[in-house]
Formats: structure tokens, sequence, C-alpha cells
């Protein structure tokens, strides 16, 4: 792989005036227009513009070959036949009919193109690329090497710069010349590492002809609906010629490192996507990852070696910060970690099989090991006992206590007590070591026969044949050097009354020492795999308990199936709930995290990854609550039946609610759900004033029972909402301040038409039953209602003899911080009254609350009885619930939190024009983004992808309104003012840094 010398090292063209560029259009080609220049590392790129199109004229570097320029102009004709509707770069002959023209500039001879101007903007800075974007880049690389792949037009005569076969020994060339000679050392380093690495097959890895830099800036993108920029064509084949056909995968990966919040695992599916147009055969997945490091460490090197001998070349400069930032991301995670990494993704794990251990590293241990559970799913980790610094010793001690002479942890284990909250990035939870607590002293063994070497007073490496074992808690009784098979190590430290001791298997990585004892989960599989299980070293198989480790597979599977195991359980899980649960019931995300923990307002997936709840609107004191799971407990095991019987829970609570509320509601329905509360509060009404006719607000939902279904206007549960009504359902416009047809102050006209409205189906012989509305409307992203717009109506609807019905079900219970009840902040008070959701923090718990006499006037209709409702367990819920409200003050919690989050909020829309407005109070707020201020066009597109970005980013919020360009901001009560700057602050984040 290596060149004689460093004579094929490009210095850089100086500038050509634009008045010779003029002349050299004219004369060369025939075209007249204005010229532009557009900047370039080492050659000159000029745009033209002209009244019959555009152009780019490209002066090349005196180094370059005019036979490969004209390879260069036929490779894109070859796949402009060859890849339909992708953009290239197509050359134009001069009036002499050659398609490269010489020209004089300065005095040197230089040659240059016109080509065709490809529209589109290149992704130049170093915003976040989402996955879907990674994706195309991949894709348009695989389907450039496959585009190319019999093309014959290239002989290579001379080694060039960007060919990765030369890499290494551009490095060496150019690392003594760099200024900052501590970061050369470190290029130096990871690229020999890299090159070890690759040489074994390099020479089976298979060449043709590349593009060599299908790169974030060699592509034009257009903008897709959801405003990201999406590749649509392929410019600047500069660097064509041949190469290791691999070599595109892993330049175009590595332009994805710079990018904002990007890592290693980043480049997933750019892999995934040039594997499905050119499969890669094993020997160029194990060669990927080196590759990379090798192309960040020479555009490294060659981007500061530019900057030498062109010291105004603001191209070259502007680029040594993100080309440094790429190779940091490259070496960030070693090469064979990554390679294993990118095995699995593309379900080709390798199995490899432990040594057998000659003799147990742990003699005098007992077989009945107990095994600690600290998984998302573990019983012991309850009401936030994993957040404790101390959950994983405070366990095994009372494992200790309880009897048990030693207690294990579990490798491949996502650990919930590793689990971080309010953290952009995951957390590392998946262990690649155990550690063992022991009740007495305990003698250490050598497995097998290596080299002892040791750190500090307790930490000591076996080193056995490309499988190192790390011991860390031993006090060491063995010198450095070698041992034999069963030679004693040592014995378990002692420290603080405790003995533990941590294991740890890995194999040697050529640029990692000390292997961590953790993994974040996007690269857990990779990890596993070099840092496989040491478990059998010392318990025998048989000794294993059946709960081991449920992420893992079991002890005889390869240890790198570990994760597999977990993600292959994670799909089919939402392959078995497609197959087995209707899928009209959806799901949030496409791609949903499996989640099985919550603790206040935080949720955490089988993979420890936490995140922030900004959407529970349901879970009104927290997920979790100790106090309710308690009371839940108790009354489960003393009694739960119907409501027929008499107990007191049912009365208790009964009079909380009509406790809470106007005088004159004094009688309560329990029900299990919203959607019932609204279905019998119709009824109810129905019955009291003998007619059916309803009003209801437009883009409102109220439930999916027959008659809460009929009331629910919002086309974004039902597309037909409004053209399905039944005859009895009759609307008015929402009162939407913000973007209705009555906005700002005007908005005072939407009361006076919709009583208006109201008292015209009374004259038309059609007089209400019922006018129901949230009091605060919700389904628009939580807006206030204009002021006095229930006084008006409600007063209309009574005049014609109808009832007013207030959906409470979402604003309710003191989610607004400034009012318990939503109808409270317009002043008025309703005939019915709906509750549900926050009831129960997520247990089925919903109530109707009237007059007496309204109540009484539904035995016309016979008799009502709900099995659930009210029920000795459903009551305790309710008003366990009531009593956490009032005890740990969440409504002055929702008022005070949700200012500071509203002004946090309203201080972006300040400085992000895609925010239209902020809606809402405490916290029932709503971000409202829109693509212009002026038409409101609703951003709904860029929405979904805004809260598929925040997922990334640890926080789980969804849209909402008929628009779906809402950020719904309904979190648990107990949020903390940490928390909704962690919010505002990860928005803040993905509007500055795109999504």
């Amino acid at each position: 792989m290596g060149i004689p010398s460093a004579d094929w090292l490009v210095r850089p063209i100086g500038p050509v005036d634009e008045t010779e560029v003029s002349a050299v259009l004219a004369e060369r080609f025939g075209v007249t227009g204005t010229v532009h220049d557009l900047g370039s590392q080492q050659d000159r790129n000029y745009r033209v513009r002209t009244g019959t199109g555009d152009y780019v004229l490209k002066i090349a570097n005196p180094a370059s070959d005019p036979a490969a320029l004209r390879a260069q102009c036929a490779a894109v004709e070859r796949l402009s036949d060859v890849m339909s509707g992708l953009r290239l770069p197509r050359a134009h002959a001069g009036v002499d009919g050659e398609m490269v023209q010489r020209l004089s500039a300065g005095g040197v001879d230089l040659v240059c193109r016109l080509l065709d101007y490809v529209p589109g903007e290149p992704i130049m800075d170093s915003r976040y690329l989402a996955p879907p974007v990674v994706a195309r880049l991949g894709e348009l690389a695989g389907r450039v090497v496959a585009g190319l792949a019999d093309f014959a037009g290239v002989e290579q005569e001379r080694p060039l710069l960007w060919d990765l076969r030369n890499a290494l020994t551009v490095v060496e060339t150019l690392a003594p010349h760099l200024p900052d000679q501590e970061r050369a050392a470190r290029v130096l380093g990871a690229s020999r590492a890299a090159h070890t690495l690759l040489e074994p097959f390099a020479d089976r890895l298979p060449v043709q002809v590349i593009h060599g830099d299908v790169t974030d800036n060699n592509v034009v993108c257009e903008p897709a609906p959801d405003g990201r920029r999406m590749p649509v064509g392929v410019i600047d084949f500069g660097d064509l010629g041949l190469g290791w056909t691999v070599a595109e995968l892993a330049v175009t990966c590595a332009s994805v490192l710079h990018h904002h919040g990007a890592g290693p695992a980043s480049v997933l599916p750019a892999v995934h996507a040039f594997h499905t147009v050119r499969p890669l055969a094993n020997e160029e997945v194990d060669a990927l990852w080196p590759l990379v490091v090798l192309r960040t460490s020479v555009m490294v090197v060659s981007g500061q070696y530019d900057t030498l001998l062109d010291p105004g070349n603001s191209y070259a400069s502007v680029a040594l910060d993100r080309e440094w930032a790429m190779f940091e991301a490259a070496v960030s995670v070693p090469a064979e970690v990554m390679t294993a990494q990118l095995r699995h993704a593309l379900g080709r794990p390798s199995a490899q099989l432990l040594p057998v251990a000659e003799h147990t590293l742990l003699p005098g241990l007992p077989d009945d090991v107990a095994s600690l559970d600290l998984s998302v799913s573990s019983e012991e980790l309850h009401t936030g006992r994993w957040l404790a610094p101390d959950a994983e010793t405070a366990l095994a001690r009372a494992a200790l206590t309880a009897g048990h002479a030693a207690v294990r942890t579990r490798h491949g284990e996502f650990r919930l007590t590793r689990t971080t909250v309010d953290d952009p990035a995951p957390a590392a939870t998946c262990a690649l070591g155990v550690e063992l607590h022991l009740a007495g002293p305990a003698e250490i063994r050598a497995p097998w026969a290596g080299t002892v070497t040791r750190h500090g007073d307790t930490v000591v490496t076996l080193h056995t044949g490309g499988l190192d074992l790390l011991l860390d808690g031993v006090d060491a009784e063995v010198q450095p050097g070698p041992v034999v098979s069963g030679q004693q190590l040592g014995t378990v430290a002692a420290s603080e009354g405790v003995r533990v001791l941590g294991v740890q298997l890995f194999r040697p990585c050529a640029t990692e020492g000390r292997p961590p004892r953790f993994a974040p989960p996007e690269l857990a599989a990779g990890w596993l795999e070099v840092c496989p299980d040491p478990t059998r070293l010392f318990l025998a198989p048989d000794a294993s308990d059946a709960s081991d480790a449920s992420p893992s597979a079991p002890d005889d599977e390869p240890l790198s199936a570990r994760d597999a195991q977990q993600a292959y359980t994670e799909a089919e899980l939402l392959e078995r709930r497609e197959h087995s649960f209707a899928t009209v019931q959806e799901h949030y995300f496409e791609t949903p995290p499996q989640i099985e923990r919550g603790w206040r307002h935080h949720l955490v997936d089988t993979r420890g990854r936490g995140y922030l709840d900004m959407l529970n609107n349901v879970t009104i004191l927290g997920h979790g609550h100790p106090g309710l799971g308690e009371a839940v407990h108790r009354q489960w095991q003393r009694l739960n039946t119907n409501s027929r019987f008499h107990y007191a829970s049912v009365v208790e609570l009964s009079e909380r609610l009509t406790g809470l509320l106007p005088a004159g509601l004094d009688t309560v329905f329990l029900v299990n759900s919203g959607s019932e509360a609204v279905d019998l509060a119709l009824r109810l009404a129905w019955a009291a004033t003998g007619r059916q006719d309803v009003v209801a607000v437009e883009e409102a939902y109220h439930g999916w029972t027959y008659a809460s279904d009929a009331v629910s206007t919002s086309i974004a549960d039902n597309p037909n909402a409004l053209a399905s009504r039944p005859p009895w359902v009759h609307t008015v416009a929402a009162p939407n301040s913000y973007r209705g047809r009555h906005r700002g102050p005007q908005s005072r006209r939407y009361a006076p038409e919709a009583a208006a409205r109201i008292r015209e189906l009374a004259v038309q012989g059609r007089p209400l039953a019922a006018f129901v509305c949230e009091p605060y409307y919700g389904n628009a992203g939580g807006m206030a209602l204009p002021d006095g717009y229930l006084r008006q109506v409600y007063e209309a609807t009574r005049d014609v003899g109808g009832l007013c019905v207030a959906d409470e079900v979402q604003v309710g219970y003191g989610r607004l911080g400034s009012h318990f009840w939503g109808f409270e902040q317009q002043g008025v008070v309703p005939d019915i009254v709906t509750v549900a959701k926050a009831m129960g923090n997520g247990h089925p718990l919903g109530a109707v609350i009237t007059r007496r006499e309204i109540a009484d006037a539904y035995r016309t209709q016979g008799y009502f009885f709900s099995s659930a409702g009210g029920s000795p367990v459903s009551s305790v819920v309710g008003l366990t619930v009531l009593d956490a409200l009032r005890d740990e003050d969440l409504q002055t919690n929702a008022r005070e939190i949700g200012a500071h989050l509203k002004d946090r909020l309203l201080e972006l829309a300040e400085r992000h024009t895609l925010i239209g407005a902020v809606h809402g109070s405490g916290l029932y707020l709503g971000v409202e983004f829109v693509r212009d201020r002026e038409s409101l066009e609703p951003a709904t597109e860029e929405t979904a992808a805004i809260c598929d970005r925040l997922r990334e980013l640890g926080v789980i919020v969804q849209p909402t309104s008929d628009r779906q360009c809402v950020l719904k901001i309904k979190p648990p009560l107990c949020l903390t003012r940490r928390s909704a700057d962690v919010f505002a602050d990860a928005l803040d984040d993905v509007l500055t840094h795109g999504w």
C-alpha cells in the first residue's frame, strides 16, 4: 500500500480573476453570464448564471490529468443512464467539441470543464442529520457504486490522495508537518492501529471505480415535507478513481460524524441502506470501521496541510474543526467494537465461544449464589429506589443479610440502577462484567495460565492469548509475570466491611486499554462481543438460575448474540402487538421504545433509557406513586366488588367530589372512563329535558362511545367527523383565537355567534338538550376560550331549556394551576361535570357530577349500573389521588412550574420563527408550529419530526390539534423546574440544530 514520495501531494491553485473566467466561458464554451466563486479545497469552482440556465465552471488543479477529467464526465454520463431521477453534473462540450478545455491564468496552464449546475443545497453545515437523511446518503453511495460496478473508463497511473488504499502513507507523510504535533501523534497512532486491523484482508476487498466522495458536502438536497433536507443528487466527481468498493461507504459514514449529536452508531442507517442496494461481504463489514478511521485521519492531516500551503483558503480553514470532530467520533469507540456492532446490525454476529476454564476462579464459592435483578422490570427497585447511588450495594447487602453466602450481578443486563433521568444522552446501562458480593473471605485462582499485570492496589489483569481477565477488588498475593493455571492470585479484598469482586473478560483492542464497565444501549452488541460473559469462570452452568439476566440469551448461546436476543424480543413484541391487538389502537412513534417502568414524571424503556414524560396527562400524580400503589394493594387484599354493595369508600369519594364543586352539584355517578362519563352526561341531559339535540364545538374530542363519539368533531381522531354526525348533533365554530375565523380581539365574536346558533335551533323546532364543551380548549393544544365565552353560551343554552355540560376530563383537577376546574376560569357553573383521566392517575375511573333532579330524571330511562365504576378499589384510588393532590400541593406546582415553563417557551418563540404561538396555563400547554407567521400554514410534518428528535434526546411528547401541529404538553403535575428546563433546552436544541 506504500507510495514512493510526496510528489503526488496537490498544491491548491490561486484564485482566477472573474474577468478571465468570463473570457474563458465566452471563448471556449460560447457562454456569457455572471460568475460567482464557490470555493474549493484544491480546484476553483465558479457558478455561472445565464439567461438560459446555470452552470459550474470547474478549473482543475494543475496536477489534474485531463484524461481523468474526461473519465469523470464519462462516469456521470454512465450514472445518468442507469440512475433515473438522480441529479448529476453533466458536462457540456466546448465550441470545438471537447469536454476539457485549456486556459492560462497567472502564467499557469490549466484545464476546465463546464458542468450543469445541479439545483439543490448541500449539507454544508454541521446541523443534526436525522436517520432518514443518513439512510439516503448511504443509499446514494450504494447506488453510485452499483452504477459504476463495471465502469472501465479510469486508468489510474499514480497514487491519489483520497484513495484509502494509500491512507496510512498519506498520514505518515503529512503528520510531521502539522503545527499541532499532539494531535498529529493521535492521528498517526489511530491510523496505524486501523491499518493493522485492515491489513489481513485488504487484498481480498473488491476494487472498482468509485466516486470517492459521496458525502454531505457533495450531495444536493431538497426539503422534504417535514423540513428535513433529503439528498436528491450527487456532485463533484473530482475524486473518481479506482478504490475499494467499501471505501465509498466509509467516506459517506465519516461525513456523518461531525454533525450535531452524531456518534458512531449514527452511521447505522447509512450502512443498512448501502447494504440493501449493494450487499456487503463479510470482509467489507470488517474493513468498514478501520476505513472510517483512516478516512477521518486523512481529512485531518490533509486539511491542516492545505492551510499551510494556502493560508488564505477559507474553504479549507473552515473545515478544520469539523474534520477533527469526525476523527474524534471515529476513534471514540474501538474499531473492534464498531465492527462487532456493524455485524450485529446486519444480522451477522460472530459466534466466538469462550475457552474452557481449567480451574474455578473462586473454588470456595458455594453453588447457591443469589442473583440480583437490577433490570428495568426488577421487583426490588420500585418507588424510585433505583435512583439511589447505593441501590446496588443495598440490595446485595440485604441478600447477604438474608443468609446468602454470595450475591452476583448479571452480565449483559441493562441495569435500571444505571439509568439517568433528564439526560439528553442515553446512559451506559449494559453491564459488560459482573460483580460478586461475598459474606466472607474467598481465594481467587487463575482459571488458566497467563501473564499477570497489576494496576494499583486491588486491580489485576490476567492476559491469556487474546482474552484478558480483569479482576477488581483483589488483595493480590501474586507478583506481576507468568502464572500457571490454578495458581492463587490473591483473595477478595475487604473495604469498609464489604467484599466485592468485579470480574470482566475482554478481548484486547488495538486502540483501547481497560474496557468500560458499562456500555450505552446503541453500542451494547459490539461491546458484549468484545467483553463476553465471565459468569462460568466461577459458577457452574447448572447453578445459573432460570431468571438470569432477562435481556440476555441463554448461557450456551454465542455471547455476542445477547443484545440481538433483546432486540429480537422487542421487535417480536411489536409484531405480536400488531397481530393480536387491534391496529386501530395506535401506538406512539413508528418504532416505539418498550416502556416498562415509570417514576414520577419519567419513563424507562427495557434498555434503561430514561425519558422525560411531557405527555402523560393521565398520570397526574406521576408514575409509580407509592401512596397510590400501597392503597390499592391494601384495598385489593381486603375487598373489591361492585357498587351495589354498601361500603364506605364509594360514599367518601362521592362526598369529596361534590365538596370540590359549587353548591348544587351534589350527586355523583362513578364510571370507568371519560368516554363513559360524557356518554352518561348526554343521556342525563336527554332524560332531564326530554330532547336529544346537542350542540358541540368543532375540533373537539369527547370519547369513543356512541354518544361521546357523536359529539366529537375532531378530524384528527376521525377524518369524517363532521360529515358523519347524526342529525341530532349540531356544531358551532371552534373558538380558536389564534387561527380560527375570528382572531385576537375579534375572538369575542365567537360567543354571540354560538348563542345565536343555539337560539336559531330552538326557533327551528330543535331546542337543545345540552351544550357540551371543554371549558379550556384541549384538543387545539391547551388554548383558553375567549373571555366570557361560556357565560354567553351557557345563558343561551339555558334560555332554550338546555343543560350545560363541562367536559373536565383533560383540564380538571388543578392542571391549569390557577383553577382546580376549567369552568372556574370562565366564571360559570355547569349543570353537569364529567371527570376522568387524572381522577384515577391511570386507573380506569371517571365520574359525572350533577344536580339531584337531573340525576333522578335518569330513572325514566331505567337504572344505571357500572360493574367497576365506584368499586372499592376504584373509590380508594380516587380518594388517594385527591389526598395526594392536596398533600403534595400539586396545583400550586402546576401554577409555578407551568408559569416558568411557559416563560421559557415564549422566549424560544422570540428566537425560532417556527413557533407561532404558545398556548395554555399551568401544565396544560401547547406549542404551535407554523411555516409562516402570517399565513399560519401548519407545520404538521415538522411537528412529527420534532417529536421524533425530542424522543432521541430523552423527551416524550406528541402532536395534537386537527392540524397535528401543536406539541401537547400535559406532564404529570409533579414536574420539577429542572425537568421543565430540560424540556425547554431540548426543544431549543432541536429548533436550533435541526430535526
